[in-house]
């Protein structure tokens, strides 16, 4: 109702993760410059970091409609499995046959699908979302999948993307390795409170409104400090 009210075309507050309403300020543009060029130079292993809502998936959205035809990604979003049933997640992604294989099995089936794709100039990134709920074991899988590589390059690009809890995790002892191998990392920051205004009427825009004015700067002074600059 208050969509037709305000003569909007589609609701601009959705908590969907919609790739047409990623707001470009300098930190978001930031990350999304290092993501793509991480995977870009293949360096193996990219840490996104973010508190809850700041926009970190609506951002991974972004880099998959942005990645050119060279690049296949594979989208994990349930990370609350074993390591086991993450290759079994990746393979059937790629369309790569998994049934009866253990961990081995599986291992030597992506790897040689990642050469071939290599061997057709293809690059294969495994983006991975909500990390922070991966388990140590499932996390130091990870790592041996980074382990497949010819003597220049990685076969395989992991965007790792998590809430604060993910640094947490990394900074245990027994994960260093893997911390190690982290070639990027950026942060998701919240939105300074002089920004409130702009991603709010960049959001009215994007849902067809043509009314600067629609909220007034007491009413985005009490949303940022309510908000605490987080977007969701």
């Amino acid at each position: 109702m208050y969509e037709q009210h305000f003569g909007f075309q589609e609701s601009p507050f959705s908590i969907t993760p919609d790739p047409r309403f990623f707001y470009a300020n300098s930190v978001y543009l930031e990350a999304y410059a290092n993501l793509r060029y991480g995977i870009e130079a293949k360096k193996g292993f990219i840490a996104v970091t973010g508190e809850v809502g700041t926009g970190k998936t609506t951002l991974l959205r972004k880099l998959m409609l942005s990645l050119n035809s060279t690049i296949q990604t594979v989208l994990v979003f349930n990370t609350d499995v074993s390591f086991n049933e993450l290759l079994r997640v990746i393979l059937r992604e790629l369309g790569l046959p998994r049934a009866g294989k253990d961990r081995l099995g599986m291992i030597e089936e992506l790897n040689d699908y990642l050469i071939e794709q290599l061997e057709r100039g293809q690059t294969v990134c495994l983006l991975m979302d909500e990390v922070q709920h991966l388990s140590d074991e499932s996390l130091e899988g990870l790592r041996l999948l980074s382990n497949l590589e010819t003597d220049r390059q990685k076969l395989l690009q992991i965007v790792l993307i998590g809430q604060p809890e993910l640094q947490a995790k990394l900074d245990q002892p027994h994960l260093r390795q893997l911390k190690q191998r982290i070639a990027i990392r950026c942060e998701i920051s919240r939105l300074r409170d002089d920004e409130v205004g702009s991603y709010i009427n960049f959001r009215l825009r994007m849902a067809g409104c043509d009314n600067p004015e629609l909220f007034h700067t007491e009413a985005i002074e009490k949303i940022a400090s309510y908000s605490k600059g987080i977007p969701r």
